[in-house]
C-alpha cells in the first residue's frame, strides 16, 4: 500500500520509524523496527525509494545514507507499493556478487507461506497456490513418497507432512514468514505433537523414534513478538503465543492441539493414509531392533579394529589429540583411500608418516544404493574403514 508519502525519508533514514511500533497494524511480523531499510541505506552508493499512495508519488535518493534528493510528490496512475533501488558501496562490499540460488529459496519460501502470492525474478514468476502442501510437493520425489502429503492449515498456524524411504527426519519450520533453519520452541512441540496424536490413534505406544523415522514435515506458525535466540532469527525462543503473560497461550499447548485435533480428523476421514503411515512406522521398528543386534556385533568388531586394523597403515598424529608436540600439525593430517594393497605400496613408501595415512580397499567396496542399515553394518570392509577414520 506504500508508505504514508509524508513520512517517506525518515522510514528509510532514521531510527524508531518503523511501522511496527504499531503492533496492531503489525502484530505478527519478524523485524522489530525496521533496521534492515536504513542499513541497507547506509550501505548503498544509491538508494531510491519510491512510495504510490492514492495517486501521488513521492521519490527521495540517498548515497551511503546521506540525502541527495527530496523532490515534492506527482500525480501518478501507477498502483499503490513500495519500490526500492539501490547498489552496494563497493568501498565496503569488494567484488560483491548476487547469489540467484539464495535469493531463489527465499523467494520460494516467500511463495510457500503466502498463498497466492508471484514474485517475479530474472524474468522468472514464483508462485505457490497451495503453500506449505507446495513445499513439500518440491522437495519430495513422488516415487518415495509412502503416503499422500497431508496438509492442514488453521488460524496462526499451517502444517504439511509425508513420510519417506529416507534415513532421519526433515523439517522445514517458519515463524511470521522468516525460515528458522534450527527450529525452536515451535518444531519442539510439533515433533512432540505428531508422536503424542499417533500414539493416541493407534492406541500403542510407539517409539517416538520409530514414528519420526523418515519423515519430512514442515510448520509455520504466526507469534506476536516473536523472541529469536539469536540476530539472526533462526531459532525460536518464544513461550507464548501473545505477550501477555496473563492471556497468552504456550506455543508448546498451541501446537499439540491443533495437531491432535486435526491429524487425528484426518486419520480418521483418511483411512488409505492412516494404513500407509502405520507400515511405515511398523517397518522402522522392524528395522530399529534388526540394527540393535547388528551395532552390538559392529561394536565388537569395532574393539578389535581398535587393536590391529590390518588394513590402515597410520600416521603418528591424529586430529583431536592434541598431542603437545603435533597441535599445529593435527589439521593437517590426512587419510588416502587406495583400491586394493598393490595400489597403496607406492603411497605407503612415499608418504609422510607423521601426517599422511594410507587404508586400502580390497578392490571396489559395496554398492550400498537401495541396501538396508543392517546390511551395510555387517560389511567387514565399511566397519574396518569406518574405523579408520
Amino acid at each position: 500500500r506504500g508508505i504514508p508519502l509524508g513520512k517517506v525519508v525518515d522510514v528509510v533514514s532514521k531510527i524508531n520509524t518503523g511501522g511496527k511500533y504499531d503492533s496492531k497494524v503489525f502484530q505478527k511480523s519478524v523485524g522489530l523496527n525496521g533496521v534492515g531499510t536504513k542499513a541497507v541505506n547506509a550501505l548503498s552508493n544509491f538508494f531510491l525509494v519510491q512510495s504510490v499512495r492514492d495517486g501521488q508519488l513521492k521519490a527521495a535518493e540517498f548515497s551511503q545514507g546521506q540525502l541527495v534528493s527530496d523532490p515534492q510528490p506527482q500525480k501518478t496512475s501507477q498502483r499503490n507499493g513500495t519500490l526500492i533501488t539501490f547498489q552496494p558501496d563497493d568501498t565496503i562490499f569488494k567484488n560483491y556478487v548476487f547469489r540467484p540460488e539464495y535469493l531463489e529459496s527465499q523467494i520460494r519460501n516467500y511463495c510457500y507461506l503466502n498463498a497466492g502470492l508471484a514474485i517475479h525474478f530474472n524474468g522468472q514468476k514464483y508462485e505457490a497456490k497451495n503453500g506449505l502442501f507446495d513445499l513439500l510437493n518440491d522437495k519430495t520425489d513422488p516415487e518415495t513418497r509412502r503416503y499422500d502429503i497431508i496438509h492442514l492449515k488453521g488460524e496462526d498456524i499451517e502444517m504439511a507432512l509425508t513420510h519417506g524411504n529416507d534415513y532421519g527426519e526433515e523439517y522445514y519450520s517458519f515463524v511470521n514468514g522468516q525460515y528458522t533453519t534450527q527450529g525452536g520452541t515451535h518444531l519442539a512441540a510439533f515433533r512432540e505433537a505428531l508422536v503424542k496424536t499417533v500414539r493416541e490413534f493407534y492406541k500403542k505406544e510407539y517409539d517416538a523414534a520409530d514414528v519420526r523415522a523418515s519423515i519430512i514435515g514442515a510448520i509455520s506458525i504466526r507469534v506476536q513478538e516473536p523472541v529469536f535466540e539469536s540476530q539472526t532469527k533462526t531459532k525460536l525462543g518464544s513461550i507464548n503465543m501473545e505477550p501477555d503473560a496473563e492471556t497468552a497461550r504456550p506455543v508448546r499447548g498451541f501446537i499439540i492441539d491443533f495437531v491432535k485435533e486435526h491429524l487425528d480428523n484426518y486419520l480418521h476421514k483418511n483411512p488409505k493414509v492412516a494404513e500407509e503411515l502405520k507400515r511405515r512406522i511398523e517397518q522402522s521398528e522392524r528395522e530399529r531392533k534388526d540394527m540393535a543386534g547388528v551395532k552390538k556385533l559392529a561394536n565388537q568388531r569395532a574393539k578389535k579394529a581398535n587393536l590391529h586394523n590390518r588394513k590402515l597403515r597410520d600416521c603418528r598424529f591424529h586430529l583431536g589429540e592434541n598431542a603437545k608436540d603435533g597441535a599445529e600439525k593435527e589439521p593437517l593430517t590426512t587419510l588416502f583411500i587406495t583400491e586394493g594393497d598393490s595400489a597403496s605400496g607406492s603411497i605407503t613408501k612415499s608418504r609422510n608418516v607423521e601426517l599422511e595415512a594410507v587404508f586400502s580397499l580390497r578392490g571396489k567396496p559395496l554398492n550400498c544404493f537401495g541396501l538396508k542399515k543392517k546390511i551395510v553394518y555387517e560389511n567387514e570392509e565399511f566397519n574396518l574403514l569406518q574405523h579408520a577414520l
